[in-house]
């Protein structure tokens, strides 16, 4: 079972000319609203950069986070670039383009590289401003939809359509529940156990989380919903815990919007969250939480390891 809101939308926004922490706007080098499933929209002031700095941040974050796969990053070409498996692709304004569809950059949308939280802030409620900011992008929802270029991703996890990407995945015993992920995070995933475990025998919150869990969904091949832009999901790098009973609790912005206009509204409170150890053990092994995001979806982990590295997150992949 998949996240189902009406035809199956399974996105979520970010705003990336202005990344929001749960409440408080913060100004990024970008001037588009776009849609994003499981994008974070935090980001700390200090951490704002212009897009020549941004630039080099993230293709280098790239190269750290994949080292396996991309030779190393330079500046060529009046751009930031990294090669990966003997082709160099460019920033091309946050967009991470081959040479011959940097002239053809406009076409598309940018890709998601944000600054992730370590921490949740403090909960305040949205100002009159803010929620009315919310409430259009969520009814413009369908106006823009996004289109990123697909070909850095599918290159980076050699996953260029449905078949070749199933031929990439594996299935795995996760907690006790079967899932299917990329072959290659499968480690990082038997560390992220280990570490759950490990303070599941400490801590009972963590027990009774790990006890409350129905499913996982791991691969499956689509795009966002209404968008040309595939979801981390197609290369089997994200996961949604399932639980049994969300006690009365919130855990994805787009189902709570289907009988709440104000989803912006819900606090932490009220929504169900996993153990702050859960949390950390996937953070630790290059994942990133969806309940950090505006647009929360607190069952989703995801692979991001960039992200965490321009964060000042670097993960640890090996012990």
């Amino acid at each position: 079972m998949y996240k189902i809101f009406s035809i199956a939308f399974v996105f979520s926004f970010l705003s990336a000319g202005n990344v929001f922490s749960l409440g408080n706007q913060e100004n990024v080098p970008a001037d588009e609203i776009v849609l994003q499933e499981n994008q974070s929209q935090t980001v700390n002031q200090a951490q704002t950069r212009t897009e020549p700095d941004r630039a080099e941040l993230v293709m280098n974050a790239l190269a750290q986070a994949y080292p396996q796969q991309i030779e190393k990053a330079e500046y060529r070409n009046n751009d930031w670039a990294v090669l990966l498996r003997g082709k160099w692709y460019f920033f091309a304004g946050g967009r991470i383009l081959p040479q011959e569809l940097t002239a053809n950059a406009a076409s598309y949308s940018p890709q998601p590289f944000y600054n992730y939280q370590a921490e949740l802030p403090a909960w305040r409620k949205p100002t009159p401003e803010e929620a009315e900011r919310y409430g259009n992008m969520s009814r413009s929802r369908n106006q823009n939809p996004l289109r990123r270029s697909p070909h850095f991703f599918d290159d980076l996890w050699r996953a260029h359509n449905n078949a070749e990407s199933y031929e990439r995945v594996k299935t795995l015993r996760f907690l006790g529940h079967s899932v299917t992920v990329h072959n290659m995070i499968l480690e990082n995933l038997s560390l992220v156990e280990e570490e759950i475990l490990a303070a599941s025998r400490r801590d009972s919150q963590v027990q009774a989380w790990i006890n409350n869990i129905s499913s996982l969904e791991g691969w499956a091949w689509r795009n966002i919903a209404e968008t040309q832009s595939r979801s981390y999901h197609s290369y089997g790098l994200a996961l949604d815990f399932i639980p049994k009973s969300l006690g009365g609790k919130q855990t994805y912005w787009l189902w709570t919007s289907q009988y709440r206009n104000d989803w912006w509204n819900v606090s932490y409170n009220e929504r169900h969250h996993p153990p702050s150890a859960v949390i950390k053990a996937f953070e630790k092994y290059g994942f990133i939480w969806g309940g950090k995001w505006l647009y929360f979806d607190t069952m989703h982990f995801e692979y991001r390891p960039e992200i965490l590295i321009l964060s000042g997150m670097p993960p640890e992949t090996r012990r």
